[in-house]
């Protein structure tokens, strides 16, 4: 249990941009549908964790009835929660970006994964729940604020606006990362030769040599699969887990099951690179093939898959949190955080 001082709150400081203030020749109309609109995106990626940690049985993570010893279901509510004003302020940016008013450039997105953070921390004491979700979910919430900024949703346009988030990042965004993941603290984490995140001196190098946020990125997309999804403009989400999950969702008229499945799907095929770096590239290669032997037999739209997903995840659950494939968790944060988007409902 952790108490909290209520002066923390005060050091999140408000976009000083005023909307109202700034455009006079924008209605109050044009404003309150657009405050409507930052709300619905807000409300989206909430849900969109909300959903993914209550998906049941997902082998080897926390979900509805399964905690870990110092990290449990409830911390990933907390989660959810304490990152909706952030959503509402990529979003926000995301407007003004629309209007003019900001660049991509000057979004600064590591700013905001930074507060997420931050903000996580301050609603609980589960240790890190949320930085690869923080991660995937910013942009796509900056990108969505953009996209509804100026019109209905669209995938592509979506998709246009995320490549440019995270081509437009900058060295101090770069910065914010680095000071984010040294405070999320997350689990594998081991050394790096190409600018290591535990060791300083890779802050001042970022600084002197001016290197962006997404040349970092392009770098670690070879082991990390959340940085993959920066680099190929989240393909594992809209190209590999959308499609298969509104199918999934449309053949069994169930969410729990549609989710578990996508999330099987997406572990068959791309290696989590968490248990990677826990457990070493075998391990995650044997997690993988599993999965594939549990959806190849139905998951949870038949008899003998539903024993085999929930017998996947009485063996996962042995190796106390070592064998979690944490990063597909968050895959399927952001593969629900576009479903909703588009107006999937549970």
């Amino acid at each position: 249990m952790i108490l909290i001082n209520f002066t923390f709150f005060k050091s999140f400081k408000e976009d000083k941009y005023d909307v109202k203030q700034e455009l006079k020749w924008f209605t109050l109309k044009n404003f309150e549908d657009y405050e409507e609109k930052r709300n619905y995106i807000a409300q989206s990626l909430q849900l969109a964790m909300l959903l993914e940690v209550s998906a049941y049985p997902k082998p080897g993570n926390v979900h509805r009835t399964r905690d870990f010893f110092d990290t449990k279901f409830e911390h990933f509510l907390a989660s959810a929660v304490a990152l909706n004003p952030c959503w509402n302020k990529a979003a926000y940016r995301g407007f003004l970006i629309s209007l003019g008013k900001l660049s991509f450039s000057s979004l600064n997105i590591g700013e905001l994964i930074k507060e997420g953070v931050e903000r996580v921390k301050a609603w609980h004491s589960g240790g890190n729940t949320s930085l690869g979700t923080i991660m995937l979910l910013m942009p796509i919430a900056a990108a969505a604020g953009k996209t509804l900024a100026e019109g209905e949703f669209n995938e592509k346009i979506l998709r246009r606006n995320l490549k440019l988030i995270a081509e437009s990042s900058t060295f101090m965004d770069a910065i914010n990362v680095y000071k984010a993941i040294n405070l999320a603290k997350p689990g594998g984490l081991g050394k790096s030769k190409f600018l290591d995140v535990k060791n300083e001196s890779s802050l001042n190098e970022i600084i002197e040599k001016k290197i962006s946020l997404f040349e970092i990125l392009k770098f670690s997309s070879s082991y990390d699969s959340i940085s993959l999804e920066w680099v190929e403009n989240f393909k594992i989400t809209f190209e590999l887990g959308l499609p298969f999950f509104i199918n999934e969702l449309n053949e069994s008229k169930d969410l729990n099951i549609a989710i578990v499945n996508t999330y099987l799907k997406v572990l068959s095929e791309v290696y989590d690179t968490l248990i990677i770096r826990k457990a070493g590239v075998e391990k995650a290669i044997e997690v993988s093939k599993k999965a594939r032997e549990v959806l190849e037999a139905g998951g949870l739209k038949t008899i003998e898959g539903k024993k085999l997903v929930f017998k996947f995840d009485e063996e996962l659950a042995k190796y106390k949190g070592k064998l979690n494939p944490g990063s597909t968790a968050d895959l399927i944060s952001s593969i629900l955080a576009i479903a909703i988007l588009k107006g999937v409902r549970p």
